[in-house]
């Protein structure tokens, strides 16, 4: 290297020590210094042969000769942290090519370095974008055992990476691999096999597999008992097979089912029972091999495995009933051969995996089966399913959820749940990104929401907020739930208020107002919520129908869109309040809060100025809507058609329509407003009302008596009520064959019918 190099050999100081001039002059000398007990020249001595390797393959080559590999393959094992790390670097590099030589020599020690380096993240990279694996696949199909091994841990190793396996049946891998399973080492064969089992994981090389007959080669593994020691993982390859509805069906015509179910007969290791029922797990998925599984007492199997001692059995037992169960014939078997309280035993287990194989097979037991969700129930299940709502698996947390919902359908069950505090437990998954989770989760409260206490113990625990906030979720199905829970909570109007003042009403109108989000469930929604509160929805629908019930303190504030429901209006709003009603203004009010000003005297004096002051807003009772309701429950009940006589009489008399523009209405309700000092004026006081007034008073009339009527608003001040009338209606003499929907026309002449469609009724609607 001459005096420049010996010169920062003897230099220990990092900042000192330039860089090796050795890429084309003096490799030999840097290969030297590998041997050197200095750590900053070990450091610079890998990193110059790093890039020094990286420059070609006969640079590569070059320092193969030189004896490189030897001191450095000792020295990955050095104690400081970056000499290991650089002299895995050059090592990797030169590796990849090395098992390009012919020299069976040297590829038994590159191979060695190689499964030495590819346990470690970074070089499994660079191994793999050095072209590593085409090379080592080759030397699959050599004669040195030694190589073989090596290069089998290698690629085994890189195959831990499920992106490495995607391009595997591209490198035509398979053939080599299933060639090795003859070989006389039983340790060759258990490293092809437990290849196998990475790869097959894979559609393009499981597809690969079978083609080149890979499956009937397993098959003959587990048929040899010479074989006795590769049988697990040789079941292990199988299960992945076993996805694959063609080779189920190569099972089928074989006779091989039979041999898989001896594994679970005869005595054996819990790795080879517990194999053999992963792939009657797989088996088991398919329609046509269920029938046979079932013929065979498969059921009475799992059932006892259930019962062993060992969880890895237990498990996949487990997975194996929740597989079976997806067929109802094995549903009520399992329940009869008691299964059930040994899948509720295995919930109180400390192994997560057992517990999230439990919930999944009582998951599937109870689905659409109320037999077993009472024997789940019985059993004492939904005590441990509550508390595993808790849990941090997310699949333990979605399947309890899923089980709880199919029990909850029974009421006796549906009250114990909620008495375990079900509703508390069930606001952390509401927290969940999880789709699935908050799937199974709104499913599940949709049940349990049918009660009031339950409604009640959801808000208090913070579990309404996290439900209307999923309505915002661009996740189809979880939208989907979230409004089938919503549609439920909304059975009673203090929830529906709460849901509400969390902004339900402004998230559903805005997903109904999109045609990507808006759905029948979504629309539901929305009018669940509209109905517990008839102000807001005649505003946004400008309809009522006949079950709609108008009580005390609805309002109508005029056609709106939702953003502008909440304020304070300036036109004139027609409300309804008397005492005969269940007063609930209280609602309204938290929806549509109003303040109205009022006059202050400070001196009697009309010249003196006035002064207005902010109170707040409180109702009149509207005593002449309390004489029409009394009049009408007295008197128009017994006859045929006065009632439309006594709204018109109330709201002015008839007007002829020619003489519309002359009725006095808008002076008369600037008037009320200024005698009130308000926007909202009761429907008694109206003496002169036209289309909307007249409609909204009967209405109110209709609805307090119990006839069928609607309310639809139309444009520009109009609105009407459409009727059904039967035979023998009490509004007419005349005999219909069919029911018939008329509009009461209540202004130009009361009293009178119109077919709904005819040009009158049209007329009637319109201007």
């Amino acid at each position: 290297m001459g005096k420049k190099g010996r010169r920062e050999s003897e230099t220990p100081g990092r900042e000192t020590f330039d860089p090796l001039p050795v890429e084309s002059k003096t490799p030999a000398t840097v290969v030297l210094l590998l041997n050197s007990p200095e750590e900053d020249i070990l450091v610079k001595a890998c990193e110059a042969i790093f890039t020094f390797a990286e420059k070609g393959d006969e640079n590569k080559v070059c320092l193969l000769g030189l004896g490189a590999l030897e001191p450095l393959c000792r020295i990955i094992t050095h104690s400081n942290k970056l000499v290991r790390r650089n002299a895995f670097m050059a090592l990797g590099t030169m590796a990849t090519n090395v098992c390009k030589c012919e020299d069976t020599v040297v590829h038994e020690f590159a191979t060695l370095c190689l499964a030495s380096l590819s346990v470690d993240f970074v070089c499994k990279v660079q191994i793999t974008d050095n072209q590593g694996l085409p090379p080592l696949i080759q030397l699959l199909s050599g004669p040195e055992p030694d190589v073989q091994k090596n290069s089998l841990e290698i690629i085994l190793n890189l195959v831990q990476d499920y992106q490495s396996h995607l391009v595997l049946h591209e490198l035509d891998l398979i053939p080599p691999l299933l060639e090795l399973l003859k070989s006389d080492f039983p340790v060759i064969q258990h490293l092809v096999l437990k290849t196998l089992q990475k790869v097959t994981t894979e559609k393009g090389t499981l597809a690969v597999f079978r083609e080149k007959q890979g499956f009937n080669k397993i098959m003959d593994i587990l048929n040899n008992m010479e074989f006795s020691d590769l049988h697990s993982e040789a079941l292990q390859v199988a299960a992945n097979c076993l996805t694959d509805n063609e080779s189920i069906q190569l099972i089928h015509e074989s006779g091989d089912l039979n041999r898989l179910m001896e594994f679970l007969l005869k005595p054996s290791t819990p790795e080879i029972q517990s194999s053999a029922v992963k792939c009657i797990t797989q088996v088991a998925q398919n329609p046509e091999s269920h029938k046979l599984l079932s013929g065979q007492n498969v059921e009475k199997i799992l059932v006892d495995l259930l019962n062993v001692a060992d969880i890895s059995v237990k498990t996949s037992a487990c997975q194996a009933v929740a597989a079976m169960s997806l067929h109802q014939a094995s549903k009520d078997c399992f329940r009869d051969l008691g299964g059930i309280p040994a899948l509720v035993q295995s919930l109180s287990s400390d192994s997560s995996i057992l517990k999230e194989a439990a919930t999944l097979a009582l998951a599937n037991l109870t689905c659409r089966n109320q037999l077993n969700a009472l024997a789940v129930y019985e059993a004492g299940g939904h005590e441990i399913l509550v508390r595993q709502l808790r849990e941090s698996s997310p699949r333990m947390v979605a399947n309890s959820a899923t089980t709880l919902r199919s029990m909850a359908e029974q009421e006796v069950i549906r009250r114990s749940i909620l008495s375990h505090g079900a509703m508390q437990a069930l606001v952390e998954p509401l927290k969940s990104t999880d789709p699935q989770i908050l799937i199974n989760a709104t499913q599940c409260l949709s049940v349990l929401a049918c009660d009031n206490e339950a409604r009640v113990e959801l808000h208090r625990a913070g579990g309404l907020q996290l439900l209307v906030n999923l309505l915002h979720s661009f996740n189809r199905d979880v939208l989907h739930s979230a409004c089938l829970a919503v549609n439920v909570c909304a059975s009673d109007d203090l929830t529906t208020v709460e849901m509400c003042k969390f902004g339900a009403l402004e998230i559903l109108q805005e997903i109904n107002q999109s045609r990507n989000r808006r759905s029948r469930v979504s629309e539901l929604a929305m009018m669940r919520l509209l109905h517990s509160n008839l102000s807001v929805k005649y505003s946004l629908t400008g309809h009522l129908a006949s079950t709609d019930i108008i009580t005390s303190g609805f309002y109508d504030a005029g056609k709106v869109c939702y953003h502008c429901l909440f304020m304070c209006y300036r036109k004139s709003m027609p409300v309804i309040n008397s005492a005969i009603f269940l007063p609930c203004f209280e609602t309204v009010v938290s929806l549509c809060f109003c303040r109205k000003k009022r006059k202050e005297d400070k001196q009697k004096d009309e010249a003196q100025s006035e002064s207005v002051t902010e109170k707040p807003w409180s109702m009149m009772d509207d005593v002449s809507l309390q004489i029409l309701i009394k009049e009408a429950k007295e008197s128009i009940l017994p006859l045929n058609d006065e009632r439309q006589q006594l709204v018109s009489e109330a709201m002015g008399g008839a007007v002829e329509m020619e003489k519309l523009h002359e009725f006095p209405w808008m002076l008369h309700l600037s008037e009320l407003k200024f005698q009130l000092q308000s926007n909202v004026v009761p429907i008694g006081l109206i003496s002169r009302g036209i289309y909307c007034h007249r409609a909204l008073l009967f209405k109110c009339l209709a609805d307090c008596i119990g006839l069928s009527c609607t309310l639809v608003r139309g444009e520009h001040n109009r609105a009407w009520n459409e009727i059904l009338l039967f035979n023998q209606s009490p509004f007419s003499q005349h005999q219909f064959s069919q029911p018939r929907r008329f509009i009461v026309d209540l202004l130009h002449q009361p009293g009178s019918l119109l077919a709904v469609d005819s040009p009158a009724a049209l007329q009637y609607q319109t201007i």
